[in-house]
């Protein structure tokens, strides 16, 4: 039984836990104003605000209903555009109308709550990113020049920099964004007792986020034991010269962690290229790096920064090397009863890092190509390098070779191509839908060199790789 709060109802729901909560609201609560379409994420017309109490406030994100199953919102808010609706038309569904931003209808439940999980959570009005945040929802009809103006009044009318996160839902009530029965939604979120969490069996599939599970096979889940992970309100911290980052923090969470962001600057813009805002908001770290894709970003992301997981199991534990974790297509090192609990990677790691990103589309696209570099260097030479690639080989790849050949040069354009050189020996690419063989190892040519350009801009320049070839 899953207990939760669906717009202004407290419901109690019967049911396998795999089924999605675009099913819940569409069939059995006859909500259909939250629309069913691709079931893959990709689309944004299921989107609906989820809220949960975690660190002891009321959190919300705007989740694509279509990928969201019923065992993970005990004890949440769910919001569909009907919880939003009043007798008249709010700020957020105004400002689309009256910008031209609306033709069929049939995306604009869907913006509604985006534009909504935007202003509960964005820190200021910055109309880029409400755009952004708006990344994951298709619109066949309008050409994005009215939403972008209604994103733009919204942003003039209403300035978030003076609401506080802990504020934040109160002002929204006032602005009348938000129902004014959301100022009691966390006092009965809070009298809900959630229901018993059982000890898992050991054949369970443990769930994070569900983002890829209910793509891939979201039939044969409803005949499966699943445990579902509760999540991680802040899942990095630092512990002497070591980062740490739970398992089961999201991406989003770490793409706003500010200690991430402090580690990584540019990590806020690298991470806008994995998937969309919503995907974001329940993909965690820990799925990505045990779903193994030969281009998961955050392995390539992590590999790079020499890391180390912790597997722990209901009586042991024991750390692994990220780079010796993957053994082959779709393999891991991880045994029965096992699961992947913390990531850890000493900070000197991130000293000089650079992430990059080609796939057929710039957002919203799985790579064809992506890579890390992450050096350690002093005196104008190279100290440690760490580069790793996905989309190169069976799985997410470290060039071991090529980071052994690194090691105490000088940084160059002579040693830049000539490690680029023993790196396309290391790789085994196949051609498939996103390229050719020898395009991707054309990539990886030009992903090295963009990596060392953007470290080094004094010493690398294209000109100089150019000639050095």
């Amino acid at each position: 039984m899953t207990r939760l709060v669906l717009n202004r109802q407290l419901i109690e729901y019967h049911a396998n836990p795999a089924t999605v909560v675009l099913d819940l609201i569409r069939q059995r609560q006859g909500l259909t104003g939250t629309k069913d379409v691709c079931r893959e994420g990709d689309c944004g017309a299921c989107q609906v605000l989820l809220g949960k109490i975690r660190g002891g406030r009321l959190r919300y994100q705007a989740v694509n209903a279509c990928l969201l199953p019923l065992g993970a919102i005990d004890a949440c808010h769910v919001v569909t555009v009907e919880g939003l609706n009043a007798e008249l038309l709010n700020p957020v569904q105004r400002a689309l109308v009256d910008c031209g931003a609306i033709q069929c209808g049939f995306c604009t439940p869907g913006l509604v709550l985006a534009l909504t999980g935007f202003f509960l959570n964005a820190e200021t009005s910055d109309e880029q990113a409400g755009i952004d945040a708006l990344a994951g929802n298709l619109c066949r009809c309008t050409g994005y020049a009215g939403i972008k103006r209604g994103i733009a009044r919204l942003c003039r009318q209403f300035d978030l920099s003076g609401s506080p996160p802990e504020r934040r839902i109160d002002d929204l009530v006032q602005w009348q964004i938000l129902p004014a029965y959301f100022s009691g939604i966390a006092e009965q979120l809070s009298a809900i007792i959630p229901c018993e969490a059982r000890e898992p069996s050991p054949d369970a599939v443990l769930v994070g986020g569900g983002t890829d599970l209910w793509v891939a096979r979201p039939q044969s889940l409803h005949a499966q034991p699943l445990a579902f992970l509760p999540g991680n309100a802040d899942g990095v911290h630092v512990d002497g010269d070591d980062c740490i980052v739970d398992a089961e923090t999201t991406i989003e969470q770490l793409r706003t962690s500010k200690l991430f962001r402090q580690l990584f600057p540019s990590v806020t813009q690298d991470f806008e290229l994995i998937c969309s805002a919503p995907v974001r908001a329940r993909a965690t770290v820990g799925g990505n790096l045990v779903n193994a894709s030969p281009i998961a970003d955050l392995a390539v992301f992590f590999l790079a920064l020499n890391t180390r997981l912790l597997l722990v199991s209901h009586d042991a534990s024991r750390t692994v090397s990220l780079k010796d974790f993957f053994r082959g297509y779709k393999q891991i090192d991880l045994q029965s009863g096992e699961r992947l609990q913390t990531i850890r990677f000493n900070r000197a790691a991130a000293q000089s890092f650079s992430y990059e990103k080609v796939g057929m589309r710039r957002y919203l696209d799985i790579a064809a190509v992506n890579s890390a570099l992450g050096i350690e260097h002093a005196d104008g030479r190279i100290v440690t390098a760490r580069l790793s690639a996905g989309g190169v080989a069976p799985v997410p790849f470290y060039f071991e070779k090529a980071c052994a050949y690194l090691q105490g040069r000088p940084i160059t354009p002579e040693t830049v191509t000539a490690a680029v050189e023993i790196a396309r020996q290391e790789i085994a690419p196949i051609s498939d839908l996103r390229g050719s063989t020898e395009y991707k190892r054309l990539l990886l040519r030009q992903l090295i060199f963009a990596h060392f350009m953007k470290l080094f801009p004094e010493a690398i320049r294209w000109e100089q790789l150019h000639a050095s070839q």
